[in-house]
């Protein structure tokens, strides 16, 4: 039986709009591979714990004024209201897990070239609240009260 289905010629302009990933995307897509590769290396708990701690505060401080701000206070109510859970990277990206799974992370306007940082939460937060909540809050700068609403959600999270 003869295939009657047409294939569209295509050209370099056409292949750029059906392009899936930015270049920011696919950055943050090897970073994550090599945490990945990274994490196999590790021999104990305790050497690996130390090392994502170390890795986290040293990409905070690669990041630019106001989002290196929000992230050093963004790092420290995350440890303050949830002990629990550990630093970590995640696609180059300060985050805290519980059982080697994200909870919240924290994104730099940098990092995608966005207007404003971002504070997340993945599912294993289960901050369930009816049929929709928000998973993840633009930040231009903190307040105290952005800290303290920060913490009640990442104790929450943890919980």
């Amino acid at each position: 039986m003869k295939d009657t289905r047409r294939t569209a010629a295509r050209t370099p302009a056409a292949a750029e709009k059906t392009e899936t990933f930015t270049d920011q995307e696919r950055a943050a897509m090897t970073e994550r591979a090599r945490e990945v590769k990274a994490s196999a290396r590790r021999t104990s708990r305790a050497d690996k714990a130390a090392e994502d701690e170390a890795a986290v505060v040293a990409k905070i401080a690669e990041m630019q004024d106001g989002d290196r701000v929000m992230a050093e206070r963004i790092h420290t109510v995350v440890k303050a209201s949830a002990p629990g859970l550990a630093p970590k990277l995640w696609y180059g990206m300060p985050a805290y897990a519980r059982d080697g799974k994200v909870v919240c992370f924290f994104q730099s306007a940098q990092k995608f070239g966005a207007r404003y940082a971002t504070f997340g939460f993945n599912d294993k937060a289960e901050l369930d609240e009816g049929t929709m909540w928000p998973t993840a809050f633009a930040l231009t700068r903190l307040t105290a009260a952005d800290e303290v609403r920060i913490g009640d959600l990442v104790k929450r999270a943890a919980g």
